[in-house]
C-alpha cells in the first residue's frame, strides 16, 4: 500500500452529479504485474477523468484527466507503478459527470506459484449482439479474457444499412461501437470488460476479409489503395487499425526492425509470465503474411491437391514473418528456461491439419513454416504446449503432427479451435452444407444430418450432429494420413469429462483451468444454442436472450513435468 501511495497523484477531482453510465461502460487491459490500460469513450465533450485505487472509496488514487473533443473516440489510461497480484478499482467520468466503473487485478509476479483461470474465444458481428453467449463470464473469476480476432465484421453492419463495406476510420469506429452498445437492454461486453482485463488480437475482419498485410497492395487492387510496398502500409489497413487499437485497451506499440514489413507497423504481438504456472504469447497471423496459395477447387482432382501440398509445404512463405516467429521461438525458449509449467500459443487460424478445403487461409496453406514452428518446439523439448485459436466459429481439439522429409511425426503440442460468440452459422451447419455443394455427402446422409440431435458425447457414434460432422472432416482427411480429430489415442494425456472434443453448433467461449499444485489443465467450453439476426426480431428474442451458457465440452490434461529452471527475478 505504501508503494501504491507514494505513486499517486494528488488530483482533486469533484465531479458533477452523475447523469448516468458512459455510452460503452470502461474497460481495463493490457495487464501485467505491474501495470494496465484503462478505457472509456465520453458522451460529451470536455474533460474525462480516470481514476484507479485500491478500495472502492477512492480515497487515495492515481488518474489523470483527458480533453476530450471528439466523442466518436474512445480513450485510454496506461496506469504503471501497481503491485502484482493486486485488485485495482477504476472509472471514468467525463464532463456531465457520466461515470462507469470496473475492477481488474494485475498478473503475479514471475516465481509465484499460483492457479491460473483465463478465458478465449472469438468472432462476433454486430448485428447479432448482444451476445448472451459471454454473460457467466464475468462470474467465473479469471484472470484476464482474450478477445481472438474478428472483434467486428467490416462486410456487415446493422445500423442504417448501406450496403458498403468498412474502408475509413469513420466506418471502422462505427462498427466497434455497434459491438459495444448496449441492445435489448443487454450489454455483455460492457458487463465483461468491466470486471475481466482483456487481451485483444486481430484476424482478418478488422480490416476486410482475408487480407495478407505482407503481400503487395497490387496483390489486391479492388480493395486497397496502392500506397506504399506492403497491403500493411495502406491507407484502409492504417484506418482499421487505429479503430481497433481505439476501441481496445492496449498500449499501442511499433515494431522496430530492418525488416521493412515490420519496421514502424503496429506491434499486437503480447508475451505475459502468469508466475511459474504458465505463459501466453498472443500472435499477429495478419499483418505480416505472405498472399495465399490458390485454393483447391476440386476435390476429386489429385493434381490439383499435390501441387496444393507440395507448394505448401516447400516455398518460403510466411504466415507470422520473420521477426514474429523469431520473437515465439525466443519467448517459448525463455519459458522452458524459466522452468514455466503451461505455454499457451493463441494464434486467431487454425494450426491443427483439417484437409485442403479452404486450406489456404490457415495455417495449413503455410505448411513449411507451419512444419518449422512445431519441429522446433519438439526438437528443444517444449513441453506443454497448447495452441488456442479461433476463426471457425466451432470448437475442436486435436493433436498436432508435423512432417520432416516424407515422414509424419506426432509433436507433443496440441491445439483447441475455440468457437465463436456469435457468428450467424456456427461451423458445423456450414461444413455440412459445403460437404454437400462439394459432394462429400449426399441428399440421404444430409437428410440423416438434420434429424440428428445436438448433443455432444465422447464417444465416435454418429448418434448426434458433433459426431456426423467430425465423420466428415476425418473421412476428408483420411486420404492424406492427418489425425483424426480429438485427444484419443495421441500422445496427450487427455481425460473427457463431458461432452466431446468437438462442440460445432453453439456460440461461446472456452476457459482455461490450471491447478499449480497438481499442474493439472482444466479445459472447459460453455455455449448456447445458436441464432440469428432474424430470430432477434421474431418473438423468440427474449428467450434468446435469456439463455445461460452451460458446458457443451470438458476435458483434462495432466502436466509433463518441467525442469525447475530459473525464474531469474519478478517481472
Amino acid at each position: 500500500m505504501r508503494h501504491f501511495l507514494a505513486a499517486a497523484i494528488a488530483l482533486s477531482i469533484t465531479a458533477p452529479a452523475a447523469a448516468g453510465e458512459l455510452p460503452n461502460g470502461v474497460a481495463s487491459g493490457d495487464v501485467t504485474a505491474n501495470s494496465a490500460v484503462i478505457w472509456a469513450r465520453a458522451a460529451v465533450s470536455g474533460r474525462m477523468k480516470f481514476e484507479i485505487a485500491t478500495g472502492k472509496n477512492f480515497k487515495s488514487y492515481i488518474g489523470t484527466a483527458i480533453n476530450v473533443s471528439d466523442t466518436a473516440v474512445p480513450h485510454k489510461f496506461h496506469a504503471t507503478g501497481l503491485l502484482p497480484d493486486r485488485i485495482y478499482e477504476y472509472r471514468a467520468t467525463d464532463a456531465a459527470g457520466n461515470r462507469s466503473a470496473g475492477r481488474f487485478r494485475t498478473l503475479p509476479q514471475t516465481c509465484a506459484t499460483s492457479d491460473v483461470r483465463f478465458g478465449v474465444s472469438g468472432d462476433w458481428r454486430g448485428e447479432i449482439a448482444p451476445y448472451p453467449s459471454i454473460r457467466n463470464v464475468p462470474d467465473r473469476g479469471l484472470q484476464f479474457f482474450v478477445e481472438l480476432g474478428d472483434t467486428i465484421y467490416a462486410e456487415r453492419y446493422s445500423g442504417p444499412e448501406t450496403g458498403i463495406v468498412a474502408s475509413t476510420l469513420a466506418d471502422y469506429r462505427a462498427r466497434h461501437t455497434e459491438v459495444l452498445t448496449a441492445r435489448y437492454g443487454m450489454n455483455t461486453w460492457k458487463d465483461l470488460r468491466a470486471t475481466t482485463p482483456v487481451f485483444a488480437m486481430i484476424d482478418d475482419h478488422e480490416v476486410v476479409n482475408d487480407f495478407a498485410g505482407g503481400a503487395a497492395p497490387g496483390t489486391d487492387p479492388t480493395r486497397f489503395d496502392q500506397t506504399g510496398n506492403f497491403i500493411n502500409e495502406t491507407n484502409r489497413y492504417k484506418a482499421g487499425m487505429r479503430a481497433f487499437s481505439d476501441f481496445m485497451p492496449i498500449v499501442d506499440q511499433t515494431w522496430s526492425s530492418a525488416d521493412p514489413r515490420f519496421n514502424g507497423k503496429p506491434k499486437l504481438y503480447r508475451s505475459r509470465i502468469l508466475g511459474k504456472t504458465a505463459m501466453f504469447a498472443m500472435v499477429d497471423a495478419r499483418s505480416f503474411r505472405d498472399t495465399e496459395l490458390p485454393g483447391v477447387t476440386d476435390l476429386t482432382n489429385t493434381t490439383e491437391i499435390t501441387n496444393f501440398l507440395v507448394a505448401s509445404a516447400t516455398q518460403a512463405r510466411t504466415l507470422l514473418g520473420g521477426d514474429q516467429l523469431a520473437q515465439l521461438k525466443a519467448d517459448l525458449l525463455d519459458a522452458k528456461a524459466r522452468g514455466i509449467q503451461w505455454k499457451f500459443v493463441m494464434l486467431p487460424e487454425p494450426v491443427q491439419n483439417l484437409g485442403v478445403l479452404a486450406a489456404s487461409d490457415r495455417y495449413e496453406g503455410y505448411a513449411r513454416e507451419r512444419n518449422d514452428l512445431l519441429k522446433f518446439i519438439a526438437d528443444n523439448a517444449i513441453d506443454n504446449v497448447v495452441f488456442v485459436t479461433a476463426d471457425l466459429h466451432g470448437t475442436m481439439v486435436n493433436n498436432l503432427t508435423y512432417d520432416v522429409g516424407n515422414t509424419r511425426l506426432a509433436s507433443k503440442a496440441w491445439e483447441i479451435v475455440t468457437g465463436a460468440v456469435a457468428f450467424e452459422d456456427p461451423f458445423g451447419p456450414t461444413i455440412v452444407d459445403l460437404a454437400k455443394q462439394v459432394g462429400l455427402i449426399d441428399n440421404s446422409q444430409y437428410t440423416y444430418y438434420l434429424s440428428l440431435p445436438t448433443a455432444p458425447d465422447a464417444d465416435a457414434t454418429v448418434n448426434d450432429k458433433d459426431d456426423f460432422v467430425a465423420s466428415v472432416i476425418n473421412s476428408s482427411m483420411s486420404g492424406l494420413s492427418y489425425d483424426p480429430l480429438g485427444l484419443a489415442g495421441s500422445n496427450v494425456p487427455a481425460k473427457l469429462t463431458k461432452g466431446g472434443y468437438e462442440a460445432m453448433h453453439s456460440y461461446g467461449w472456452t476457459e482455461f483451468a490450471i491447478n499449480a499444485k497438481s499442474g493439472k489443465l482444466t479445459v472447459t467450453t460453455w455455449g448456447i444454442a445458436p441464432y440469428g439476426y432474424d430470430d432477434l426480431q421474431s418473438n423468440a428474442r427474449n428467450q434468446i436472450l435469456a439463455r445461460k451458457p452451460a458446458i457443451v465440452s470438458q476435458f483434462e490434461v495432466n502436466a509433463a513435468a518441467v525442469p525447475a529452471g530459473n525464474c531469474r527475478g519478478a517481472n
